[in-house]
């Protein structure tokens, strides 16, 4: 068969978790997407939540397999040299909806095809075929090379955040809630004699109300010493369901070009939203009353296209403290409603 050749890479990413506004756990997940002619493939299923079989908390035995599935080592998972390109992010179960493609040697190079949406052992092309993505030729040594060096240890780590404060009240709070969607957290109020081993294990801390100014610098010289580049959240707001989302995002460091969701501000009733690639969207308001309620408001649901969007929040959903947090599958974004 024909086809211009693509470039192939692989790339850290995550489906983001959380606690959404109705009570429900969203399950984080850390893995490796694919990268086709230097943007996500997942970018070209809008309204996909879902992730690759490179997921980083496999066993190394089950990635390793997986790996060598891709690179036609081993025999195709689906009939008709079929492989799952992403799959559901909870429970990986076909019966969820997969998209899968066929995965072939063309001489040297390595062509993926007919890409579909599959629940089922039966494939139907012209029904539940993916428009506009595929068929991808790519460069075998390009190719090899990539997945090959998740074979030398190449997998991204999983998340892990440190929140530094008493091991009372919020902190507990945060990190049951985050164990729960599947991100490791730990508690301290002292990070100075935390082994530089230990602190390259985490993407992000979170600093506790009662942390003051020195303890936090103290933090920060720790990590450095160790030469451990993480995010810092400072400052939360108490509400435990928005500061999940603070972490989750603090946790995505992909470059703009990778995300989804790529700036979000709120003022006079309204969120301006940029959007850097076609995805659906949910919009949830937060807001403290004068007693210290909580009110959660989803204000919006719906695709939004690629550029800059404004979405009207209402008065009622800003009066007082709030913010306001942007979701897609693949990006959370968090921004205090200015007065």
């Amino acid at each position: 068969m024909s086809a211009e050749y693509a470039t192939f890479g692989l790339a850290p990413a995550m489906r983001t978790g959380g606690v959404l506004a109705n009570g429900d756990r969203q399950v984080h997940r850390d893995f490796i997407d694919f990268v086709v002619d230097g943007r996500p493939l997942l970018f070209r299923l809008p309204d996909l939540d879902a992730v690759s079989p490179l997921a980083c908390d496999l066993p190394p035995a089950v990635l390793t397999a997986q790996v060598r599935a891709l690179l036609l080592e081993t025999g195709a998972p689906l009939a008709g040299g079929r492989h799952i390109i992403y799959g559901c992010p909870e429970c990986a179960d076909l019966a969820c909806g997969a998209v899968t493609a066929v995965i072939e040697n063309d001489g040297d190079d390595v062509v993926w095809r007919d890409f579909v949406r599959q629940s089922d052992e039966r494939v139907d092309l012209e029904l539940n075929g993916c428009p506009g993505t595929g068929p991808f030729r790519f460069h075998g040594e390009e190719y090899r090379r990539a997945l090959r060096a998740l074979l030398d240890g190449g997998a991204a780590e999983r998340s892990r955040v440190l929140l530094i404060g008493p091991r009372v009240a919020g902190p507990a709070r945060l990190a049951a809630a985050l164990r729960t969607i599947g991100i490791g957290a730990d508690i301290t109020q002292d990070a100075t004699d935390v082994l530089a081993e230990e602190l390259r294990g985490y993407g992000a801390v979170v600093f506790g109300d009662a942390v003051g100014e020195r303890e936090r610098a103290g933090v920060r010289d720790s990590f450095e010493r160790a030469g451990v580049e993480v995010a810092y959240v400072d400052g939360p707001a108490p509400v435990v369901p928005l500061l999940v989302a603070q972490v989750e995002q603090a946790l995505d460091r992909n470059p703009p070009q990778r995300r989804r969701l790529v700036r979000l501000t709120a003022a006079d009733g309204t969120a301006d939203l940029e959007v850097g690639a076609t995805c659906r969207v949910g919009l949830t308001t937060y807001r403290l009353d004068r007693l210290h309620r909580v009110h959660i408001r989803e204000v919006f649901d719906g695709m939004l296209a690629t550029g800059r969007h404004r979405i009207a929040l209402g008065p009622r959903a800003t009066r007082g403290e709030a913010h306001v947090v942007a979701r897609t599958s693949a990006g959370v974004l968090v921004a205090a409603v200015a007065s």
